[in-house]
């Protein structure tokens, strides 16, 4: 977001572009179930959950109806007891080799979620997640609010560079997934990605573990993401977390032992 407006600036466009991001995302009205209330929104939107019921699917601030029609989701609608580990990564810290140990241990399969810097740098654990099952999902690539995006070609070229970068390190194409920077959306977005043939994803089971020098205890994580964890959860987790790579083996032993299988974003049927 910070190199959008610096560049909007430079250009004499803030005022442009924020009446063309407000025009295009003021619009979105969003529908979501929190605790029987039906809130409506017509703002730029944050992804967010009500959790209730300890083992029980959370309510998003836009249900899966809304986002179904443009080809997005935030969970499975299932009541089997499946999970899908996605990781999100903007640089590397040492800890995804771990990460990749503990999934191989366990032939889970995952989505890592990458932006640019990540694609640019480090090609060998790129062609490591490719080469043991994984899905490589398009992050974007400078992790801008797309929600200040107004136009559809920026915002083509935020996940194009990203596709070009994959092709020349796999020699494949891209997996058609998009994770947004920070879950910043709005009904635009979600219609751009939509025709760019792209699914976003977002998620049911997240917490915070992306503050480098705050990073939650054992105990932390465990009292989130075990009784907070449902069937049919995208599970969001950060791969630069040293907590997740200190933690990944045993998470994956509990859930196991709760009953849970994993599967596969591209799985999941709309």
């Amino acid at each position: 977001m910070k190199r959008f407006w610096q560049t909007a600036k430079k250009k004499g466009l803030v005022l442009a572009a924020l009446a063309a991001a407000l025009v295009l995302c003021g619009t979105v009205t969003l529908r979501a179930q929190w605790g029987g209330a039906v809130m409506a929104s017509a703002e730029v939107t944050n992804w967010g959950l009500r959790f209730g019921e300890e083992g029980q699917p959370p309510a998003g601030n836009a249900d899966e109806a809304y986002l179904a029609q443009y080809n997005a989701l935030f969970r499975a609608d299932t009541e089997e007891k499946v999970l899908y580990l996605t990781f999100d990564a903007g640089f590397e810290n040492g800890c995804t080799a771990p990460i990749l140990d503990a999934l191989k241990k366990h032939n889970v399969p995952a989505t890592f979620f990458l932006v640019g810097n990540y694609l640019e740098t480090q090609p060998d654990l790129v062609r490591r997640m490719v080469e043991e099952g994984h899905t490589v999902g398009n992050h974007t690539y400078s992790h801008p609010d797309m929600s200040a995006i107004a136009d559809e070609g920026s915002f083509r070229q935020e996940l194009e560079k990203n596709e070009a970068l994959y092709r020349e390190l796999t020699g494949q194409e891209m997996p058609k997934l998009y994770r947004p920077p920070q879950g910043k959306f709005c009904q635009s977005n979600l219609e751009m990605a939509q025709t760019l043939g792209y699914r976003t994803v977002f998620w049911s089971l997240a917490y915070v573990d992306w503050y480098q020098d705050d990073q939650p205890t054992r105990a932390e994580a465990f009292d989130k993401l075990v009784p907070r964890v449902h069937p049919g959860a995208v599970v969001l987790l950060h791969s630069t977390s040293q907590t997740n790579a200190e933690i990944l083996d045993e998470l994956l032993t509990t859930w196991e032992g709760m009953g849970y299988t994993f599967g596969r974003l591209e799985e999941i049927k709309l």
